[in-house]
């Protein structure tokens, strides 16, 4: 299973309770105003990943199977590339453009981004396109 090939202390969260998913939120990730964990955070609460702070284990109980399949815990989605991939894969069609065309990103500027960057940016694409399912 890659989750990123690093050792993630899910133990040490920066949150406990994820803010409101919201355009200002989205902004935030692509912005690099908030951690990388905290990126990582997002993405799992919405995926249905939830921590138990008093056990330290989590419950996979919301977890769709295709995801639990591969990633039976959290994977880094900043770190890992092909974490990365499946979650782009998992955005509809219809929603692939709505980072731009809802919040009117322009991209990263040529020179200014790597990978970490763009792998933000699919984060906060894939979060605009879960909002917009349950729309």
């Amino acid at each position: 299973m890659d989750n990123g090939d690093i050792a993630i202390d899910y133990s040490n969260l920066e949150w406990w309770e994820v803010p409101p998913l919201d355009d200002n939120l989205i902004w935030s990730i692509v912005n690099e105003s908030i951690s990388d964990l905290q990126v990582n955070q997002i993405l799992w609460h919405y995926l249905g990943y939830r921590y138990d702070r008093i056990e330290q284990t989590w419950d996979l109980s919301q977890v769709a199977p295709e995801w639990l399949s591969v990633y039976p815990t959290p994977p880094d989605f900043i770190a890992s590339r092909p974490a990365t991939v499946k979650l782009t894969r998992s955005i509809p069609a219809e929603h692939k453009q709505l980072l731009k065309e809802q919040l009117g990103f322009k991209g990263y500027k040529l020179g200014e981004f790597g990978p970490r960057q763009t792998r933000r940016a699919t984060a906060a694409s894939w979060l605009l396109a879960y909002l917009a399912d349950r729309v």
